[in-house]
């Protein structure tokens, strides 16, 4: 519900910053991730390069239909730690599931899980040249991923309600990538085999949980810079003016992250590629047809998969 309720209050205020990372920001991501790839993938998904970034954006558009889907997307660490090192949420869900409560669990959200099971649905896709399956796996992986590199997606204060800084999730994730993204340098990006997925997708949370201070910080110190008077403007959006974030505020906040939205980006395209390559190889690096297009149709109501993220890796 707390996910529900943060787009609801940014597509009032921020029209254009209503979902997380940002429709452009989450299409550039799984665009970009193709292009890490190796030959042998590579000549696969660029021929449904388009699929791959239009449903880079369905997993949010499940959330509005489909209640369990808004956990897949956040956890809340400071449920759980209060400072890194990470070392009392447990990697594996039939641990956590011990520990924690299936239920306790759900409320604080399931992201790192929901990667692992999704990874190894497209292993099994890639098994049995499930062409349609692997699209949108691979549209909704990048989509997750995307969402773990994002720090205000591993904190109960994920729109600044509790700093009195509501707003901060559509500014970080969508205002600055709308400003500033054709300046970030998203390419020479390679995707690697990845001897533990799971241990990868911790870090890359951690590093996100390590970086919400910073997220939550500099934007109250870019507010005192620049001045309450000045921190909003009202920008024409087709045929309507919308309240937005003023852009000599944004270059103040952007300038103080020192080029992290940058450099969460290149590694959520990084993450992306690298994960979509050990699934294939996991699979046993099966031959794929290189002249066919699919256009496999969005899936907006799943089963909850929680009940069987603990299963195994396949052993093909």
């Amino acid at each position: 519900m707390k996910n529900l309720f943060s787009l609801v209050v940014l597509c009032v205020i921020f029209p254009i910053s209503a979902q997380p990372w940002g429709f452009y920001a989450h299409k550039t991501i799984n665009y970009n991730a193709v292009f890490t790839l190796p030959y042998e993938l590579f000549q696969f998904y660029k021929p449904n390069i388009n699929y791959i970034r239009e449903h880079a954006v369905t997993a949010d558009q499940r959330r509005y239909v489909n209640a369990s889907e808004a956990p897949k997307h956040y956890i809340d660490i400071d449920a759980y730690e209060i400072a890194l090192p990470l070392d009392t949420i447990r990697l594996s869900w039939q641990q956590a599931i011990d520990i924690f409560g299936e239920d306790s669990l759900k409320e604080h959200g399931i992201a790192p899980w929901n990667i692992m099971w999704l990874k190894y649905q497209l292993t099994e896709a890639f098994y049995h040249k499930d062409y349609t399956n692997i699209l949108r796996l691979s549209a909704d992986l990048g989509h997750y991923i995307g969402d773990i590199h994002v720090p205000l997606h591993t904190t109960h204060n994920y729109n600044g309600q509790h700093s009195n800084q509501e707003g901060i999730h559509g500014l970080w994730e969508s205002r600055l990538p709308e400003l500033f993204l054709p300046d970030y340098g998203l390419f020479l990006i390679r995707a690697t085999y990845l001897e533990d997925v799971q241990e990868t997708v911790w870090q890359r949370i951690s590093e996100s949980y390590g970086a919400k201070d910073s997220v939550l910080h500099m934007e109250l110190s870019s507010t005192e810079k620049v001045g309450q008077a000045n921190k909003y403007a009202m920008e024409p959006r087709g045929r309507q003016l919308v309240k937005t974030y003023n852009s000599r505020f944004c270059k103040h906040y952007h300038k103080q992250l020192n080029n992290m939205v940058e450099r969460r980006m290149r590694a959520a395209i990084e993450l992306t590629g690298s994960v979509w390559y050990t699934a294939w190889v996991d699979a046993g690096q099966p031959a794929l047809n290189p002249d066919s297009t699919y256009t496999a149709k969005p899936v907006l109501f799943q089963k909850d998969s929680v009940q069987i993220l603990g299963r195994p890796e396949p052993s093909h």
